[in-house]
């Protein structure tokens, strides 16, 4: 009988409510027959996996990912090395790991992989992003159109790659910003597979359209996001969440294409070495 597989997920948000931990347990729970979940609250009580997880997914949270309190921070950089050597040093056996949004940002800055710098303004809404060729390619991305549309609700982004450090570490950008011919800032940095066990969005693939409409329709928060980003913004975004080809596409395929790759290759790699 094949082992009963761990899964980690690791809160980032600091105590700060979210909808991102809803969606990421929801797509976990999928997978319940195949894994023990265990979930971890990092910044606010400095709770960290240890190297005893298969798959582990680090979510999104708020604040600037270039700071932490010296504690929790240190912790996951740490977790993240001690996996990415894991995986060198092992041919067989493999830890697969999954970055959103702020986790995204902070394993971006302990690869190098860019600048890593405040937006001029909030990047908020339901957006098209679009695929590279190595996109297309993807085991994950794949299954996705160009562009595809997630939610978006970011200060900071990941801009100007350095592709020799890219180029050093094997990885691919996925995805990029949407295309704004109006303005003359470059696009960020959407997606990343840093490696075939690690991978990660800036955007919020565990964003579910039930949620999002639960969430956006209750009075105070519509009334916020009025007042911040305009009713055209609200509309726009509430239209994109009933489209089933944009946000519930988005959610139904990158976790748990992400979930069930892992899945299959450690399953796979278990039967041939019995």
């Amino acid at each position: 009988m094949e082992r009963k597989l761990r899964l980690a997920i690791l809160d980032m948000n600091a105590g700060v409510p979210n909808q991102g931990m809803r969606g990421i347990r929801s797509i976990a729970s999928m997978y319940s027959e195949d894994f023990d979940i265990d979930e971890f609250d990092v910044r606010s009580k400095n709770e960290i996996p240890d190297l005893s997880y298969d798959v582990y997914i680090s979510s999104g949270g708020p604040g600037n990912p270039l700071e932490g309190d010296g504690v929790w921070d240190k912790a996951w950089y740490k977790l993240v090395g001690d996996l990415w050597a894991y995986n060198q040093e092992n041919d067989q056996d493999k830890k697969f790991m999954f970055f959103i949004c702020h986790s995204f940002q902070m394993v971006c800055n302990y690869f190098n992989l860019g600048t890593l710098a405040p937006r001029k303004s909030t990047s908020f809404g339901v957006m098209p992003i679009h695929m590279t060729k190595f996109g297309e390619n993807d085991v994950v991305f794949r299954h996705l159109p160009d562009p595809l549309y997630a939610v978006d609700s970011r200060d900071y982004q990941l801009i100007q790659p350095d592709l020799d450090v890219f180029r050093m570490y094997g990885a691919k950008i996925l995805a990029l910003e949407k295309i704004r011919n109006y303005v003359e800032y470059e696009r960020a940095i959407m997606a990343v597979r840093f490696s075939d066990e690690f991978i990660g969005t800036q955007f919020h693939p565990e964003a579910d359209p039930i949620g999002m409409k639960i969430h956006f329709g209750k009075s105070e928060i519509r009334e916020k996001v009025i007042k911040n980003f305009g009713q055209n913004k609200y509309e726009s975004m509430m239209e994109a969440i009933d489209d089933p080809k944009k946000v519930e596409l988005t959610h139904d395929t990158i976790l748990p294409k992400f979930i069930e790759n892992a899945r299959d290759f450690i399953y796979e790699k278990n039967a041939v070495l019995v």
